[in-house]
C-alpha cells in the first residue's frame, strides 16, 4: 500500500436531486425525490431534505410518497445529468490520466499518476481545489475522500458527506476501521452481513480477530481471504482508467401486469430496438442475446441465445428475443421485461440469421427515448409533459413541468438564475408550449480555463 493518501474518491452529493434543485430555484432547500413516478417506480436519488423523512435511493416510490407526501417528485433527466457528469469527469482527467468512473457521479483518481499529489499536504490541496472547481463549473457540491488505497478513499468520502473532504493518513487506517460495522467493507452486503452477525462478528475489528481461517470457513476461500485483507486495511487494487463494458441492456417495469401475449411480444420487439440503439451508440456489437422476464409473482426468468458472430442488426436481435420469449410462460401476467446483448465486440459480421435479410433500419435519427421511465404515458414526444422536464412558452418563457392531467399542464416559470418563478396552467395542446433543453446551471464564461465553443449544461 502507498505511503501517501494519493488515491482520491469523488462522490457528488445527492447528484440527481441536487442538479434539479440547482436548475429550479423554487425547489432549493426543499425535499426533492427523483425517480420513476408510477406505482412500481423506485427512488433514484433523494435530496438531503427528503432523507430527513427516511427517503433513500432504491426505495419504492409509493413508500417515499407516504414518508414525504409534500416533497417534489420528478422524472429523471438523464441527458442533463450526463452533461454535468462529463464536466466533472473532465476536471478529474485534468488531475490524472488514471480516472476510474464508477457511475455518473462517482469516480476514483490516482493523483500520483498525474503528478497532482505526492504527500499528505499536496493530496489535501488537490482535493480542496477539485471541490472548488466543481462548484465553480457546475454549481454543485461533491465530497472527496483521500487515502492510500481505493477502499479507504471511498470510506473517507462517505464520512465527508455532504460537501466535505476527509483524508485518512497512512498509519491510522486500522484504528479508523476497527470500530466500524462490517457492512462498511466492500462486498459485505445484507446477506454476508447477516451471516457474519450470526457468527458473532459485527465490527471490522472482530473480522480481524476471527482470523483468516475462520472467515474462509464461513464465507469461502475467495471471499474469506479478501475480507480478511480488507479488515487489515490491505487493498492493492489499482485505479483502472478504462472499465470494459460487458453488456448493453434495457428494461421496463409496467404499472399494470401485461397479460396479453401479443402485447408482451410487441414490448420485447420495442426493447430489442432500444437495446440496438444503445449498442450502436457505443460503437459495439454482440453475440449473446438475453431476455429477462419478471412475472406477476416476482419470479424472474432469463433466457439467452448465442449467435455465430457479433451483430448490431435490429432484425437479428428482435428475432432472437422473440425466439427466447417463445420458451417463457407468461400466463398470469408480466411486470417487467428486458432485452440485453453481451459478448461484446467493436465490429460486426454479416448477418446470417435474419429472415428479412437486407432489411436495415436507420436509428440515427431516433432520440434517446430509452432513458424515459416506463411510467411516462406513451403520447407524442411534443406532448409528453413529464414532471420536472423543461418547457418553453412562446409568451411566458422558460419553465418546468410541475404536473399534468385532465387536459392541463402546470408550469413553474423560472430559470436557474431567475429566483423562484410564478406558476401558470396551460392546455396540454397549447400551441405556444413546447419541450425545451435544460439551461446551464452556471453562466458560461468564454475566458474560463478550457472553455471553447458554445455553452453547455452546467
Amino acid at each position: 500500500m502507498r505511503s501517501a493518501p494519493t488515491i482520491l474518491h469523488l462522490d457528488m452529493d445527492a447528484f440527481f436531486a441536487s442538479a434539479e434543485q440547482a436548475s429550479k430555484p423554487s425547489l432549493r432547500g426543499k425535499a426533492v425525490v427523483v425517480g420513476g413516478l408510477g406505482p412500481r417506480g423506485v427512488v433514484a436519488t433523494a435530496s438531503y431534505e427528503a432523507r430527513v423523512f427516511g427517503v433513500h435511493s432504491a426505495m419504492p416510490m409509493a413508500q417515499a410518497r407516504r414518508l414525504a407526501p409534500n416533497a417534489a417528485y420528478l422524472v429523471p433527466r438523464f441527458a442533463f445529468y450526463r452533461a454535468i457528469s462529463e464536466q466533472v469527469m473532465g476536471l478529474l482527467r485534468a488531475l490524472s490520466p488514471l480516472v476510474e468512473p464508477l457511475s455518473l457521479d462517482e469516480a476514483f483518481v490516482d493523483l500520483e499518476a498525474g503528478g497532482a499529489a505526492w504527500d499528505d499536504a499536496s493530496a489535501r490541496l488537490a482535493g480542496s481545489r477539485l471541490r472548488a472547481d466543481i462548484r465553480e463549473v457546475t454549481g454543485l457540491t461533491g465530497s472527496v475522500g483521500l487515502a492510500a488505497c481505493k477502499m479507504l478513499a471511498k470510506i473517507a468520502s462517505e464520512q465527508a458527506k455532504p460537501d466535505g473532504l476527509v483524508v485518512i493518513e497512512p498509519g491510522t487506517e486500522r484504528a479508523l476501521l476497527g470500530p466500524l460495522s462490517v457492512r462498511t467493507l466492500p462486498g459485505v452486503g445484507p446477506a454476508t452481513g447477516d451471516h457474519l452477525r450470526r457468527a458473532g462478528i459485527h465490527t471490522v475489528d472482530e473480522i480481524a480477530e476471527a482470523g483468516e481461517d475462520e472467515l474462509v470457513r464461513l464465507l469461502g476461500k475467495a471471499h474469506g481471504h479478501a475480507l480478511y485483507a480488507m479488515a487489515l486495511a490491505r487493498d492493492e487494487r489499482p485505479v483502472v482508467a478504462e472499465r470494459e463494458t460487458k453488456s448493453v441492456s434495457v428494461e421496463d417495469t409496467y404499472d399494470v401486469d401485461i397479460h396479453d401475449r401479443v402485447r408482451v411480444g410487441l414490448e420485447v420487439q420495442r426493447l430489442a430496438d432500444r437495446c440496438v440503439r444503445r449498442l450502436r451508440g457505443a460503437g459495439l456489437s454482440g453475440r449473446t442475446i438475453v431476455l429477462k422476464v419478471r412475472r406477476y409473482d416476482f419470479s424472474t426468468l432469463t433466457r439467452s441465445e448465442t449467435l455465430r458472430g457479433p451483430t448490431d442488426d435490429p432484425g437479428v436481435v428482435r428475432e432472437a428475443a422473440a425466439r427466447l420469449l417463445d420458451s417463457v410462460d407468461t400466463t398470469g401476467g408480466v411486470r417487467l421485461l428486458g432485452v440485453g446483448v453481451s459478448g461484446l465486440a467493436d465490429y460486426t459480421q454479416e448477418d446470417l440469421f435474419a429472415q428479412a435479410a437486407g432489411e436495415r433500419e436507420d436509428f440515427a435519427a431516433v432520440e434517446d427515448a430509452d432513458e424515459a421511465p416506463a411510467e411516462v404515458p406513451a403520447v407524442p414526444v411534443e406532448r409528453r409533459w413529464a414532471s420536472g422536464h423543461d418547457v418553453r412558452h412562446a409568451e411566458f418563457g422558460h419553465g418546468w413541468v410541475q404536473g399534468s392531467g385532465l387536459g392541463r399542464v402546470t408550469v413553474r416559470l423560472e430559470t436557474p438564475d431567475s429566483g423562484p418563478g410564478r406558476v401558470r396552467t396551460f392546455r396540454v395542446d397549447d400551441p405556444g408550449l413546447e419541450a425545451a433543453d435544460p439551461l446551464p446551471l452556471v453562466a458560461w464564461r468564454p475566458d474560463e480555463p478550457g472553455a471553447s465553443g458554445e455553452p453547455g449544461v452546467g
